[in-house]
């Protein structure tokens, strides 16, 4: 019998180990019992797969995967979880359980469902029979993607653990349960799901396949590639069906479009600048909450702090009809507040209102809520009563917890070159202990924890195992709160590469903030490290244009278009970047660098690094914008200069996510080509020991053994080497990470080189160029690394098929 949604073979998949069904046949009794109560939940007849030899006699020699294809096509997933079943080499595991997830993330329901009382649920409805221990917990939980929550058939005394039975007695058992009750929750929990999935399919519409056109790139792996593009592609879909039509209508349509500009601090302390920061937010964060409204972001107001531009212009500049402006003031325990309301097309105050409020927070939530109720009744917007409850829900009733999260708030999304991710995590964990129920101090939390793994401050595991502890302490407080699902979506990407999970977490975010701009940022960025570029840009232009005034969104959207060589498009974002922050070094280093890749103009890359107003950041500030002026001066056969720049440097190491350069394989470099062996190979050996030492402190950092494989080559120790260079490449190959990933096969470009391997570089570096990157025709064809490859027709060949017209 087949499922009663159509295209689906089965409405329930059982899934279990043989062990757990052998002597008193539990799983047997327990999908008979399950089958009964299912006649009495619905009316229609539930179809149920359950394999009483399991796994239909499937040999070794069988595609498993294609003769459980059609069977794994249901409703909803029960896996007997038993401490047998989490083995990751059972066949269960692998075949049924991690299987199913994968089917159902690029299905069209999803694996996530909205059930009818507005709560989710997992189409994976874990029954378990064991009490497990936390390896076997976190083995789950990775494979859901979440917080394993299921129904329990556990019987408990003093020194037992085991399967509930119809035989037990609830009154002895410490879990006091009974086995008739647990099977009509499991029965409830089933009706719930599919009632809202038979809802869900009535209401899908067709979406047009054209929509989704994920880029494909030459590369030598094309299967592992081809799995990857795929679930992300059909994950898209997912998002497209929620967000296209919201996210790429046009801004002339949009007429409710709004920015809430810095409310100006009336209060002589300067201290108080966070609160009135925050008090700002808060009303950005409640108009957010209104599906009718655009609102632009903090980031991109902020730029506005006491300008004299008037308010036409910076309508015009946000793309904005709308402008909330107003002041904050603290006198004694009483808080002040004006707002106003402009047209920005007829540079018309349309409202305007001062409040005078006791300071608690009750009065502070309260306030806010009524200044965007008032705002959304002069723009004539008709609110829902879903949207009121978001817009009254209180975080907390702790005024100094929300005091402490709104400094944290501070420290933590300052301008991008100068947050202080360590005083932010030190104040929400201070939130935390002043109010263990706010969620969002939580998800904040996490979100700050992983901005110092990304960027090497702090790369550990138990980094990891900290933000999952406290977005799983976030969602067991609000398990919808939009900003836990952006973090557990950053978590899966930043910490594991997963991006199937990252995107379905993002997703959940952006489906109830679909003007989120920090959501859309994010997933342009999961897009672009699994190698999808043409939605990376997507999603990053759109975001730029919902946050016009980020620096960070300008300049990444710049990164992803400059690693697609479409450089006059990354030009223009770069440029966008600096004039929003022209105090933030970082873009002044690819900007310079895309001088030279553009057509190997030096003077005007030096000329731009050699600014006088730049000096003291290159020297002094960044290590990235001094090391691009050695790479110039390189180029230019500059040897001294070169040197002496390197000596200026305050900095022993460049470091960046892609690579992690001691100063002495610099020296070592143009000691090299400046023929003076001595001194290359002592350099190269410092570098040695160096990286050797730094290893045994991060065996699990692919960048050291790439530096390595490069010290080893100088060296002369081929076959070290080799065998360094490739392990770095295994350990996070291109089709893993599409950005990371081409850092590695370059550095292992140049270790072929050092070692006279040059047929194997110019493998190398054709591959590279069939593929976004950072290398270019004119870097390949003036950086003296690769100069020895010119005497070979098929370099040569591959600067001709790769030269600017």
């Amino acid at each position: 019998m087949s499922s009663i949604i159509e295209g689906y073979n089965y409405d329930i998949f059982i899934s279990y180990r043989q062990k757990d069904n052998k002597g008193d046949r539990w799983v047997s009794e327990f999908v008979e019992a399950l089958k009964t109560e299912l006649e009495s939940t619905f009316k229609e007849e539930i179809s149920v797969y359950f394999d009483i030899n399991p796994h239909d006699g499937l040999l070794e020699t069988h595609d498993v995967d294609a003769s459980l294809k059609d069977k794994l096509k249901c409703l909803i997933f029960i896996p007997i979880i038993s401490r047998t079943y989490c083995d990751p080499k059972s066949f269960a595991w692998e075949h049924e359980f991690r299987a199913f997830v994968e089917l159902a993330l690029r299905d069209q329901f999803g694996l996530k469902v909205i059930l009818p009382n507005g709560n989710v649920a997992s189409r994976v409805l874990p029954v378990q029979i064991h009490d497990l221990d936390d390896t076997d917990i976190k083995g789950c939980e990775t494979v859901l993607g979440g917080v394993l929550r299921g129904v329990e058939f556990i019987y408990k005394e003093p020194g037992v653990d085991r399967p509930l039975t119809t035989k037990d007695n609830e009154e002895k058992n410490l879990n006091k349960t009974s086995y008739r009750n647990q099977i009509n929750k499991v029965a409830l929990a089933i009706r719930e799901i599919i009632t809202s999935i038979s809802q869900d399919s009535r209401e899908k519409v067709e979406i047009k396949k054209e929509v989704f056109n994920p880029a494909s790139v030459k590369q030598p792996n094309r299967n592992t590639r081809f799995i990857v593009v795929s679930i992300l592609a059909l994950v898209l879909a997912l998002v497209g069906f929620f967000l296209i039509p919201k996210m790429f209508k046009s801004s002339e349509q949009v007429e409710k479009s709004i920015a809430v500009l810095p409310f100006r601090n009336l209060s002589n302390d300067s201290t108080q600048l966070y609160f009135c920061d925050g008090f700002t937010e808060e009303i950005l964060n409640n108009l957010q909450k209104i599906q009718s409204f655009t609102v632009r972001s903090r980031t991109s107001a902020d730029q506005y702090r006491d300008t004299k531009k008037s308010v036409t212009t910076i309508g015009n500049e946000l793309n904005v009809n709308y402008l909330v402006e107003g002041s904050v003031g603290l006198e004694g325990n009483n808080l002040k507040i004006w707002v106003q309301l402009i047209d920005t097309k007829a540079d018309k105050h349309l409202w305007s209102n001062d409040y005078t409020r006791e300071m608690t927070i009750e009065q502070i939530f309260s306030l806010q809520s009524e200044i965007a109720k008032s705002i959304a009744a002069e723009m004539k917007a008709v609110l829902t009563p879903g949207e009121i409850e978001k817009i009254e829900k209180r975080p907390t009733e702790n005024l100094e917890a929300y005091n402490f999260y709104l400094q944290g708030n501070f420290y933590g999304g300052k301008s991008y070159d100068s947050q202080d991710y360590d005083q932010a995590i030190h104040l929400y964990e201070r939130v935390i202990e002043l109010d263990p129920g706010f969620a969002l101090a939580y998800a904040r939390l996490a979100m700050s924890y992983l901005s110092q793994y990304w960027f090497y401050h702090y790369r550990n595991e138990e980094v990891l195992q900290k933000c999952r502890e406290v977005i799983d302490q976030a969602f067991a407080i609000d398990p919808q709160l939009p900003e836990a699902h952006l973090a557990f979506g950053v978590y899966y990407y930043m910490g594991y590469l997963d991006y199937t999970r990252a995107l379905e977490q993002l997703q959940m975010t952006l489906k109830e903030q679909p003007g989120n701009s920090e959501a859309l940022y994010y997933t342009g960025c999961v897009y672009r490290r699994a190698g999808n570029w043409d939605l990376s840009k997507s999603f990053l232009v759109k975001a730029s244009e919902l946050d016009p005034k980020s620096a960070q969104i300008a300049f990444n959207a710049g990164e992803t278009f400059d690693l697609t060589r479409n450089y006059p498009e990354a030009l223009q974002y770069y440029n966008s970047a600096l004039s929003i922050n022209p105090d933030w070094t970082y873009p002044y280093k690819d900007l310079s660098y895309l001088y030279l890749k553009m057509d190997g103009n030096t003077i005007r890359a030096k000329e731009f690094l050699y600014d006088e107003t730049r000096k003291n950041a290159i020297y002094y500030r960044d290590s990235l914008t001094l090391e691009v002026l050695v790479l110039v001066n390189i180029i230019d056969g500059d040897y001294e200069e070169a040197l002496k720049n390197l000596s200026r440097s305050r900095f022993d190491i460049f470091e960046a996510q892609w690579y992690y350069r001691p100063k002495h394989l610099y020296y070592a470099r143009i000691y090299g080509l400046m023929d003076k062996p001595k001194l290359e190979h002592a350099y190269y050996d410092t570098t040695r020991i160096l990286i050797e030492k730094k290893i045994k402190d991060s065996p699990e950092d692919q960048r050291l053994y790439s530096t390595l494989g490069i010290a080893y080559a100088g060296l002369g120790f081929d076959e070290k080497a080799i065998i360094t260079s490739e392990k770095a490449v295994r350990m996070l190959p291109v089709e893993k990470e599409a950005w990371k990933g081409v850092y590695l096969v370059e550095d292992q470009a140049y270790t072929y080189v050092l070692l006279g391997k040059y047929h194997e570089a110019i493998k190398q570096l054709e591959y590279l160029l069939s593929i976004p990157g950072p290398l270019s025709y004119a870097i390949l064809r003036l950086d003296p690394r690769w100069a020895p490859l010119k005497q070979y027709p098929e370099f040569e060949r591959i600067l001709k098929k790769y030269a600017v017209n």
